[in-house]
């Protein structure tokens, strides 16, 4: 049934004209507008800044200046964005982004990006996602996948609540989770991009995940049932690109960009 599923999505794309592409060439389904999203990534982005306290303003000068020599190689229309970027107090080495330009980083993550360029790596990456409009995919594409659960299990009769939790599971680990994965190698791909671009070292990218395989101990669940890529396959995608990256790098370094972003 694997063949049905883009089959499903051409059609409703057909139907409600929601199809776009991403910065990569890859097909997307948008259901949500952005002014939809935005409002939400604001909503969701205070709630975190109430929930979590805020770094010490020497780490948020770090990330700040990562982050805006980052976000100056945008194209204008991105730059355009309310982008703000905090560093929260949380031991968990985490990184995220919203709708709108709302990004965060966790004091842990300053803990295993020890240079400016392995974090650079990070931001560049959470900025990729918005580029990319991933959380517009992904409440479109699950939108999608609980009607049309709710549509088979009517047309097949299916009474039986064990089975449309089978069914259930089926979509969970066919479509939402592979779909996550695919999102987290474009906003790697992207970013890594966007990094060298910016004058950041990207052979600094696969020391970053070298340093979270060191710090995970090897506790992660197979890639198949994770929302995120291995982090040897995440690597093995960052080294395959990586001939590109350099390229722009070297280019925008003989530009003059040469970030400094003091470390606190």
């Amino acid at each position: 049934m694997r063949w049905l599923r883009p089959l499903a999505i051409t059609a409703l794309c057909a139907t409600v004209a929601a199809c776009s592409t991403s910065p990569t060439g890859r097909s997307q389904l948008l259901l949500l507008s952005d002014d939809e999203l935005n409002n939400m990534g604001s909503q969701a982005f205070n709630q975190y800044q109430q929930e979590l306290p805020a770094a010490g303003q020497s780490s948020q000068r770090y990330v700040q200046c990562i982050a805006d020599a980052i976000v100056a190689e945008l194209p204008q229309e991105q730059q355009r964005l309310d982008w703000q970027i905090r560093v929260f107090e949380e031991d968990s080495p985490n990184a995220f982004a919203l709708p709108g330009g709302y990004m965060g980083v966790h004091t842990g993550m300053l803990d295993i990006a020890t240079t400016q360029d392995q974090l650079a790596s990070v931001v560049a990456h959470e900025i990729g996602h918005v580029l990319a409009k991933h959380s517009n995919e992904r409440a479109s594409t699950e939108s999608a996948t609980q009607l049309g659960l709710s549509v088979l299990s009517s047309t097949a009769g299916i009474q039986s609540d064990q089975l449309m939790g089978v069914l259930g599971m089926g979509a969970q680990y066919g479509i939402m989770l592979p779909f996550s994965r695919r999102h987290e190698s474009e906003a790697d791909t992207i970013g890594l991009d966007l990094m060298a671009r910016a004058g950041f070292d990207p052979r600094e990218s696969v020391t970053l995940w070298q340093n979270m395989q060191q710090a995970s101990g090897g506790g992660q669940p197979p890639a198949w049932m994770s929302t995120h890529p291995s982090q040897g396959q995440r690597i093995e995608g960052l080294q395959a690109n990586m001939s590109g990256a350099m390229n722009a790098y070297e280019q925008a370094r003989n530009n003059g960009r040469t970030p400094n972003c003091p470390r606190p």
